[in-house]
């Protein structure tokens, strides 16, 4: 691997992250913790913003809930890692720079790629204009102030994935004054066991949102949804949750991406096409025995801590170990009161286990929770983030 040599000064080998979501900061935190100073190992964190975007809880604070400010440059405190703040406008991988602001060239001789990915806007004309998004807090709190001001009105939630469900049930606990209309192709919960979607479907009701399964939108206008067969459905506010984007940097650049222009990666997370790239969270498309990875912070933070533990090998001459992850829960939030825990499969397919009400409330809450604590041991202790489900022999990959 190439590295910076500097006349009178040791060899410094530079690491930058792009992208503090948990797959990023997980990835900063594991690296830097591990790497003293005499190592000639230096960790730069680059974000658009020093706020973290605590995903997990996003729709808590559409519905005009206040929560915690977390601090990026406070999380990695005592790491070693540097963060630099900016948007990150181009990777030039035949240099090893990076582009920020359109202003400053940051070099690297090992790159972890973590732009997570946002709501795609871009599928359906009107939901740029129209729409409301959950890509920031900043987002969140937006759709916040306007539903505090409807008084009364329409809010049409388009998307019936768990971000759908959860915005849905937490606005029509929160205002119960409005309307709330769920659209999407699928039924809430679909890929539950058909107890545990029953469950999602009689909280929603029980909160009286309205769910139109089996509604694809095609289009969205000031004041109104039309879908597919010509029905339009009234809105005073359109939050768009259907589907998602990455950014198209990774592309631009060269690297090998798939239809979805996620960074398609070997079994130890490096870019086929550029192993000095690593790519981790929703940037990456990782394949294992089961299939291609979906993004969730349960995966997003190994994948992080993975890359770390590879850098590190390298360094050292040694050879980066496969990656394997099986999944292991669903928590969905149904408003504060209400929850359910769908157990799975590896896979990501269904158990007969699930948790409901209080329980899977408090459940969902600790898993929500759990990263701080998480990063604070990975300070401490590097060593306790490494663990999670391999999967077995759902995630062994067999060479063709």
């Amino acid at each position: 691997m190439s590295a910076q040599h500097e006349a009178g000064a040791a060899t410094i080998h530079r690491v930058v992250i792009l992208g503090a979501g948990y797959a990023g900061l997980s990835a900063a935190i594991q690296l830097a913790s591990r790497v003293g100073p005499g190592e000639n190992v230096r960790v730069t964190l680059v974000n658009a913003q020093e706020r973290f975007t605590e995903r997990l809880r996003l729709h808590m604070t559409a519905s005009g809930q206040r929560l915690a400010e977390l601090s990026i440059p406070e999380l990695l405190e005592g790491t070693g890692a540097h963060f630099e703040r900016g948007w990150v406008t181009a990777v030039d991988v035949n240099a090893k720079t990076v582009r920020i602001d359109d202003e400053r060239v940051l070099p690297y001789d090992t790159l972890v790629y973590a732009l997570g990915g946002v709501a795609d806007t871009a599928a359906v004309p009107g939901v740029e204009d129209h729409a409301y998004t959950l890509n920031s807090a900043q987002d969140a709190e937006v759709l916040a102030d306007r539903l505090s001001r409807l008084g009364r009105g329409t809010v049409v939630v388009v998307g019936s994935g768990l971000t759908g469900v959860e915005s849905a049930a937490e606005i029509a606990e929160r205002h119960p004054e409005l309307n709330v209309v769920l659209l999407g192709r699928s039924e809430p919960g679909a890929a539950m066991n058909p107890k545990a979607r029953a469950y999602v479907r009689a909280a929603l009701d029980r909160l009286k949102v309205e769910v139109r399964s089996g509604a694809e939108v095609v289009k969205v206008l000031p004041g109104t949804v039309e879908v597919a067969g010509g029905e339009s459905v009234a809105a005073d506010a359109v939050l768009w949750t259907s589907g998602t984007r990455v950014s198209p940097l990774a592309s631009a650049a060269g690297l090998t991406v798939d239809e979805h222009g996620r960074i398609v990666t070997d079994a130890a997370l490096r870019s086929v096409s550029h192993p000095e790239v690593y790519a981790v969270g929703d940037a990456a498309a990782i394949r294992q025995g089961y299939g291609v990875m979906h993004g969730t912070c349960q995966s997003g933070m190994p994948t992080g801590v993975h890359a770390a533990l590879s850098i590190l090998r390298e360094l050292k001459g040694k050879r980066p170990k496969p990656f394997r992850f099986g999944y292991y829960h669903t928590p969905v939030s149904l408003g504060r009161h209400d929850a359910v825990v769908q157990f799975t499969h590896p896979d990501d397919s269904p158990r007969r286990l699930h948790l409901t009400g209080r329980v899977a409330v408090r459940y969902k809450e600790t898993v929500t929770a759990a990263p701080w604590p998480t990063w604070g041991r990975m300070k401490k202790m590097p060593a306790s983030g490494v663990f999670w489900p391999r999967g077995g022999r759902f995630t062994r990959v067999r060479e063709a």
